[in-house]
């Protein structure tokens, strides 16, 4: 019996590298945008809300690259994700200029509306580093800021990125916030349940099990 064993275990592990590179998950969803500078010499009354060609859902990632050449101290460079079912929810992460780098991670809730949850003056985020925002329905959200976790598995609610703004000036009479220069997304997405090689070790397992009683009352019944 040992040995039948032994030979579905190896068998599950052989069959599995040459499935996986034929199967992909048909709900993975990957884009990049660049955003130019001056799409952030806004105000936020006046930042156009750009609708994405996709709906990132269930479980997604944006890298956040900053290329950004400010031209304002008080300048910043304001990203909005917003959610599917409305544009009144929505994650912001505020990123500002050197020497502070300062940093803020938002959201809104249904019950407290904007909330900020994170927020550093000083070398808040690092622009030879990329920052992460990540989200899954069964986990929450997730912020990294390129060297360190700075929220961890908030409970957001059911979230579906849609559609994004920029912004950087916080009165219609300011300067420029940004002179040059880019900030790049990347989004990645898709649906863990959807890959049928996530279930493949619970397939193999649920086969060993019957095996195991197949011969166990054999074996007895001899």
């Amino acid at each position: 019996m040992k040995y039948i064993l032994a030979l579905v275990l190896f068998m599950g592990f052989l069959i599995t590298p040459a499935f996986a590179q034929e199967v992909k998950n048909p709900s993975l969803i990957i884009d990049s945008i660049e955003i130019p500078a001056e799409n952030f010499n806004f105000v936020l009354r006046d930042a156009e809300i750009v609708k994405l060609g996709d709906i990132h859902a269930v479980s997604w990632q944006v890298t956040i690259d900053n290329n950004l050449l400010y031209a304002n101290p008080d300048g910043n460079a304001v990203l909005r994700l917003y959610n599917q079912d409305s544009e009144d929810r929505f994650i912001e992460v505020g990123m500002g200029p050197k020497p502070d780098n300062k940093f803020w991670v938002a959201v809104t809730t249904e019950k407290e509306g904007y909330i900020v949850v994170h927020k550093d003056l000083d070398r808040g985020w690092y622009p030879e580093i990329k920052s992460i925002i990540s989200y899954t329905d069964k986990a929450g959200l997730t912020v990294n800021n390129g060297a360190r976790i700075v929220v961890t598995n908030l409970d957001i609610g059911q979230f579906a990125i849609d559609s994004y703004s920029v912004h950087g000036k916080e009165g219609t009479t300011d300067p420029p916030a940004v002179n040059s220069g880019s900030l790049i997304l990347d989004f990645l997405s898709g649906d863990p349940a959807k890959n049928i090689f996530a279930f493949f070790p619970f397939y193999v397992a649920a086969g060993i099990g019957i095996i195991v009683a197949v011969l166990f009352l054999t074996k007895k019944r001899t």
